[in-house]
């Protein structure tokens, strides 16, 4: 073997990897336990070592950050490249993880939490078909899903290298492993079964042509580039040495697929459509723990491809991808709250917002300067901390109906039974104001339902209210900074971009609507429903709705979601100066 061809081991800076390695190696763990620890003893050491390793690799991201090479030496680009680039260290990659890693606890801590009659969200055999003997045996003889655990944290695993790398075939591969588990995952509701199904294999689909669109740009990109590698990309860019000449349609092409496989992620328009669907049919603890932590990991990415590609670009091609961000960024708040204001359904209602959150975001992306770096930082965790509460308190509020027949439920054992067939009725032990002749079904989801929540659990209805005016975006929480910051950046970016700033003012201001019509009837619309007449189907009291006691795990995300949401509305400074340490940024 000459010196030429021979082998040269490459030399890996673990220390780096660390972060990512303990998530996904806690994964890995996670899968062994499934096969190895009795059935007893298996969801107290998920929950133990899935709440550990997010926690670890938060610590881990935390030392990082310290680093003087990742934050860089005087004359020196910050940041650490990894396996040639494969992964990249900087202050934006570990901004973004940490996002990920604190909002991804918040959200396992309500994935884990049970009634106080042992019921969690997901159902005992998520593969059978809804309404058989057999899905009926397995929730009799308390079977569990604890493979949640470690899908969620191969989830969180991809999510972390999403932002973090430099290339885009490994961009893509953490796309796959993000994507995957939340397929599975979004299809493991208790109730509503045959929604929770319909709703994955639309998630599944339409995840799949984003895919094929970003892996075609990809392929455009590199017939450009001759590299797959952003930093190559952005030199091929600059200095025109590609055998096509200077950028054209072939790159701008390929920039414009692979944005839209990550516009899908982060559910603008026109590829939203998953978004209601998902949001409403999939377990309400993934669906908050979707909403947050895999907005923030797309935008990361976002930011990467956009900042690195676009820099290398004559300006008038980037003046083009611009303005087709504007197209998307005015679309996305348009129909987020014009549509978000006719929905009568709590989960559907939190997905448009969704959407227009992203157009909100992509107001400050759009600015392309440093301020959009540390204004998006900034929102995603003020968004996200609103979202995972919001949807922790969908979580305890359930309807509940009259018992017609007796119903044998094990109350107090981790395998209490789902009383019903696919509707999921339970037992009323633990249910705050629940007669014992009722049976406790899904989330309460109906607007009208929510009317005179405030009455019957202030507290709770007070979190759900200050997460809902944050995202509206009012004064002294966190969502007003982070609008705030977010258009101050689209301002910073000059010309017509105080139109784009002017249309998101406005939708904003229609959103406040449909957020303070749910305060309104919470707090000043009477509860109840008049009884049935005896003509009527069901032939008594229509299902009423009542708030359920859990086991702590989801008052623990609430009260440190609602400390978030007013500490960063109140004294935002401190987080806005780490936001700000993100800009520093390497290709």
């Amino acid at each position: 073997m000459t010196p030429d061809t021979a082998f040269v081991a490459p030399v890996i800076e673990w220390a780096y990897l660390v972060p990512v390695l303990v998530v996904l190696g806690a994964g890995v763990i996670g899968v062994l336990v499934e096969a190895f620890v009795p059935d007893r003893a298996r969801r107290p050491v998920q929950i133990v070592l899935g709440l550990g390793a997010l926690l670890g690799g938060l610590a881990a991201v935390v030392v990082l950050w310290g680093d003087e090479r990742v934050q860089g030496l005087p004359n020196e680009v910050p940041g650490v490249r990894i396996l040639g680039g494969s992964m990249v260290v900087d202050p934006f990659a570990l901004a973004v993880q940490g996002i990920v890693l604190l909002l991804a606890v918040l959200g396992l801590l309500v994935v884990a939490d049970r009634t106080s009659t042992g019921q969690d969200a997901f159902a005992p055999t998520a593969a059978a078909v809804p309404g058989t003997p057999y899905e009926d045996l397995a929730r009799r003889r308390g079977v569990q899903q604890t493979e949640v655990y470690p899908l969620v944290l191969f989830a969180v695993g991809g999510m972390m290298i999403f932002p973090a790398t430099g290339n885009l075939l490994v961009m893509f591969v953490a796309l796959e492993v993000l994507s995957l588990p939340l397929y599975v995952l979004s299809a493991m509701a208790r109730r509503r079964r045959l929604l929770s199904q319909e709703a994955s294999f639309k998630y599944f689909l339409l995840g799949a042509f984003a895919s094929a669109l970003f892996i075609f740009g990809v392929a455009l990109l590199y017939g450009y580039a001759g590299s797959v590698d952003l930093a190559r990309i952005f030199e091929a860019l600059v200095s025109g040495t590609s055998p096509f000449g200077p950028p054209g349609a072939m790159v701008l092409t390929g920039l414009f697929l692979v944005l839209a496989g990550l516009l899908f992620k982060i559910g603008a328009v026109p590829f939203h459509a998953w978004t209601p669907d998902v949001y409403q049919g999939a377990p309400t603890p993934i669906t908050g723990f979707m909403a947050a932590c895999t907005k923030a990991a797309a935008f990361g990415a976002l930011l990467r491809v956009l900042y690195v590609v676009g820099s290398g670009l004559p300006q008038e091609q980037l003046d083009h991808v611009l303005v087709g961000l504007w197209v998307v960024a005015i679309a996305t708040m348009v129909v987020g709250t014009v549509v978000g204001v006719v929905q009568t359904d709590i989960k559907r209602l939190l997905a448009y917002s969704s959407i227009a959150h992203a157009g909100f975001l992509l107001v400050g992306v759009i600015g392309f300067n440093a301020l959009s770096i540390r204004a998006t930082v900034f929102y995603l965790l003020a968004y996200g901390l609103a979202t995972i509460g919001a949807f922790a308190v969908v979580t305890l509020v359930r309807e509940r109906a009259p018992r017609r027949e007796p119903v044998a439920v094990a109350v107090g054992t981790a395998g209490a039974a789902d009383a019903g067939s696919t509707a999921g009725a339970g037992s009323t032990a633990g249910v705050e104001g629940a007669p014992e002749s009722d049976v406790v079904l899904g989330e309460a989801t109906h607007l009208v339902e929510w009317a005179g929540l405030g009455k019957r659990s202030p507290w709770l209805a007070g979190a759900f209210s200050l997460f809902l005016l944050s995202m509206a975006g009012i004064p002294l929480t966190a969502g007003f900074i982070g609008k705030f910051t977010a258009f101050q950046a689209a301002i910073g970016g000059g010309g017509w971009m105080w139109v784009l700033v002017v249309i998101g003012v406005l939708t904003s201001a229609v959103a406040v609507f449909f957020y303070v019509r749910i305060i309104v009837l919470m707090f000043f619309t009477p509860g109840g429903r008049p009884e049935a007449t005896g003509d009527e189907p069901d032939g008594g009291l229509a299902p009423g709705v009542t708030v359920v006691r859990s086991q702590g795990f989801t008052t623990v995300a609430l009260v440190l979601c609602v400390v978030g949401v007013v500490a960063l509305g109140v004294f935002p400074s401190p987080v806005l100066d780490l936001a700000l340490e993100a800009v520093k940024f390497r290709p």
